[in-house]
């Protein structure tokens, strides 16, 4: 069976590893990070709803990869309270109607990595991908050479999403 690999994600999961063992606090995540810090826009979150919240992945497989994860520090999805696991299934659901509708995704790629050996960068923290795609947005440089240039300006695809996010609302 042939691995997923994204060489240019590898600097951020050593970095996030390698900050974790060496931090005071060495049961944070990159994730519980973000949660705890209110600089929304450089932190690249687009919306944070009751149990959730978006983020534009910093290291994307394609322009607009999400992330949606829950503010809970879990790593197994059956530990989910109901509560948050609606929640999360909701605002993943919107996350594919703006990606449709914002960047215009002719589909999207949806999925959890639950466990280092399933693949997960970050095991301890679920969160859900939504990798948006597009005709033709594959080519011959991650097939060969192991390479994927993914060619968009992350803040301006924020500017895309975040007017959508903002409105947009679970309990509506």
């Amino acid at each position: 069976m042939e691995q997923l690999y994204a060489p240019w994600r590898s600097s951020y999961i050593t970095s996030t590893a390698r900050s974790k063992n060496e931090s005071a606090a060495s049961d944070e995540c990159v994730f519980c990070t973000v949660i705890a810090q209110t600089c929304d826009e450089k932190n690249s979150v687009l919306k944070r709803y009751k149990h959730t919240f978006v983020l534009l992945s910093r290291y994307p497989y394609n322009a607009g990869h999400l992330l949606v994860l829950p503010y809970e520090h879990i790593g197994n999805l059956e530990e989910l309270p109901d509560a948050v696991s609606h929640e999360l299934m909701q605002v993943t659901v919107a996350s594919v109607s703006i990606l449709k509708k914002a960047l215009h995704a002719q589909g999207v790629n949806l999925g959890m990595n639950l466990g280092k050996v399933a693949g997960a960068g970050i095991p301890a923290h679920l969160h859900m991908h939504a990798l948006p795609r597009w005709h033709g947005d594959t080519g011959f440089l991650p097939l060969i050479g192991e390479v994927k240039a993914v060619s968009c300006d992350l803040n301006e695809v924020y500017r895309q999403l975040k007017p959508h996010f903002d409105l947009y609302s679970p309990d509506a």
